[in-house]
């Protein structure tokens, strides 16, 4: 099982990474206690979109799969957990809410994702059809305004929002403030192992294989297409995750959240990251929401404008990530390093023989 953190499908292995992953999970883990409760909870909510951005590159650098519909499983599960929770009284049944909510948000990307990869749909028409139903949904959810549009006691309520669910509780304890914060961290570390085991598996082997030539892996007996059903699955329940998170972190979801411009959102993230690359989507998709949120407290069209100019910058200058690019060329020079230092070791060895001639 631990062969599989170590893959070749991943960028880091070895003792050196894992020894600064432990130190940058300790320094997450140390943090609320000497930064207030206000910066704790916007790294609560940075920390929600990471599993979207994760899913999208399991799906597009590791699947070959273009979807822009990640906000669109973001936004049914958002829903469904409000309202689920609002349905199932709140309380310790928030936690049902959330699980409940992720696989209704799996089992739409299942039928989704079946009629279009049955039906052969690829390419750049994968992409032009996730985006359809996509703006579909966010289209359908502000015309909701109407007393008529509820289930039960919840009120889908438009543009204005669907509020009045109640946040993550196990028993009469909230999931809140710090603790929200550790329980981020706890299912980051948790997704994150898990998705480098799964790239590295058989299974991922063969959705590389996929991405790369998928007439080759069905010549060798592979049939590609429930493969690809499962890594479109997957990756849409990341972002159901948190749709999810999101609603229960802020007591409200609007369809705003769903739209165009949040649905181009993880694209700029992933590419910017590199999407071939489970640590450098993570690492990069937390500098620009960091980054991004920072901006728009001063100016939201400003950040806009950034997040254009940095996808633009990014397909033109490092199509294949500026995080990953500079990833390798760290990993590259200490390798390099490493291997000058024993060249030169073994030389001083050499020498210090004694001539036996």
């Amino acid at each position: 099982m631990f062969k599989l953190l170590d893959g070749s499908q991943t960028l880091g292995r070895g003792r050196t990474f894992w020894s600064c992953f432990l130190v940058v999970l300790a320094a997450a883990l140390i943090y609320p206690v000497f930064a207030d409760s206000y910066d704790v909870g916007n790294f609560s909510y940075f920390l929600i979109w990471i599993f979207m951005a994760l899913g999208l590159c399991l799906m597009w650098g590791y699947g070959g799969m273009l979807s822009f519909g990640q906000t669109l499983f973001f936004g049914i599960s958002g829903y469904a957990y409000g309202v689920l929770a609002i349905n199932m009284g709140g309380g310790s049944a928030t936690i049902a809410a959330l699980v409940l909510s992720i696989v209704i948000a799996m089992i739409a990307a299942g039928i989704l994702g079946y009629f279009m990869i049955w039906g052969g749909i690829n390419g750049i028409f994968f992409g032009i059809v996730t985006l359809s139903a996509t703006l579909v949904l966010a289209f359908f959810l502000g015309q909701t305004a109407g007393p008529e549009w509820h289930i039960g006691p919840a009120r889908l309520n438009g543009y204005n929002g669907m509020k009045g669910m109640d946040p993550l509780a196990i028993g009469d304890f909230y999931i809140e403030g710090s603790a929200l914060y550790y329980f981020m961290v706890a299912l980051i570390v948790i997704v994150y192992l898990a998705l480098r085991m799964l790239v590295n598996s058989r299974i991922g082997n063969v959705i590389v294989a996929t991405r790369e030539n998928p007439q080759r892996a069905e010549m060798l007996g592979y049939d590609v297409r429930k493969y690809q059903l499962l890594t479109f699955t997957i990756g849409s329940g990341l972002a159901g995750l948190s749709g999810a998170l999101y609603t229960s972190w802020g007591q409200f979801i609007t369809p705003s959240s769903i739209g165009l411009p949040a649905a181009a959102m993880p694209i700029v993230w992933v590419a910017f990251s590199g999407r071939s690359d489970l640590t450098a989507t993570l690492v990069g998709s937390f500098l620009l929401l960091f980054g991004f949120q920072t901006i728009t407290v001063y100016s939201q069209q400003a950040a806009l404008v950034l997040m254009g100019a940095l996808l633009l910058a990014t397909v033109m200058l490092a199509p294949q990530g500026f995080v990953l690019g500079v990833g390798k060329l760290v990993a590259d020079r200490w390798t390099g390093r490493r291997r000058r230092g024993a060249s030169q070791a073994l030389a001083d060895a050499s020498r210090l023989q004694p001539d036996e001639t």
